[in-house]
């Protein structure tokens, strides 16, 4: 659901309750508005790409991370989803109940398990993933072609500083 208020109107607000402290209201700009639009890019892809198809965010980038990397081992698909392993844990049970995912014990290491794609999963994700896209087109078209492999390498260096601090 959008705010209620708009990027301007939180932006004048803030600098009146703030104006007196020393903040760097660039930097927290940056990272307000950056908070922001991931949140409002989650929520329009789950919106008109996603509940179509019965899936979440997050049921979503299990996919895509097992199908990028499989087999992966469970533990990998939470670091790169970013999630916990409990949730990690439901949304698998979810996914392999519609038949997109498979679970085994690892070969190698009895404790840990793995995660394949189905063939049913991957005949998704070749038809969901273009489809995805076009939409990651439409939210990249708010940024100027020439600007936008600059816009990436900028937030990637985000990414790189904020997960170096972990």
């Amino acid at each position: 659901m959008p705010s209620p208020h708009t990027l301007a109107e939180t932006e004048q607000q803030v600098a009146e309750k703030l104006g007196d402290l020393p903040i760097d209201f660039e930097a927290m700009a940056v990272v307000s508005n950056l908070f922001r639009a991931a949140n409002a890019t989650r929520n329009y892809l789950e919106r008109t790409v996603l509940a179509p198809h019965g899936l979440s965010w997050t049921a979503f980038v299990v996919l895509w991370v097992a199908w990028i990397w499989e087999p992966i081992e469970t533990r990998q698909i939470a670091e790169e989803g970013g999630f916990s392993k409990a949730t990690l844990t439901g949304v698998l049970g979810t996914l392999e109940a519609k038949g997109l995912l498979a679970r085994e014990r690892s070969e190698r290491d009895g404790r840990l398990v793995t995660v394949s794609m189905t063939e049913a999963g991957r005949e998704l994700m070749l038809t969901l993933f273009p489809e995805f896209n076009g939409h990651e087109q439409t939210i990249a078209g708010a940024v100027l072609d020439e600007r936008r492999v600059e816009l990436a390498d900028m937030l990637r260096r985000v990414t790189q500083v904020t997960e170096a601090q972990r």
